[in-house]
């Protein structure tokens, strides 16, 4: 299964990814990164099916989908 990874660090909070997930895997954090803001974090890595839809949208590209080795 693909992995999303997420840099904290750079999301501004924009939520495209949250709503460009068809799988609802990318949910808002209710906590903040070191800018004060809501970053997105991943809430089932299992239904990710690598469609890279978060990936485009991410203006900051803080957004990275590793494929599946298979």
């Amino acid at each position: 299964m693909p992995k999303i990874i997420i840099d904290a660090a750079h999301c501004k909070g924009c939520r495209l990814c949250v709503a460009f997930c068809p799988k609802g895997a990318i949910v808002m954090s209710s906590g903040f990164n070191d800018r004060g803001l809501n970053p997105a974090q991943v809430i089932d890595q299992s239904v990710c099916s690598g469609c890279l839809n978060c990936t485009v949208m991410c203006p900051d590209a803080a957004i990275t989908i590793i494929p599946d080795d298979k």
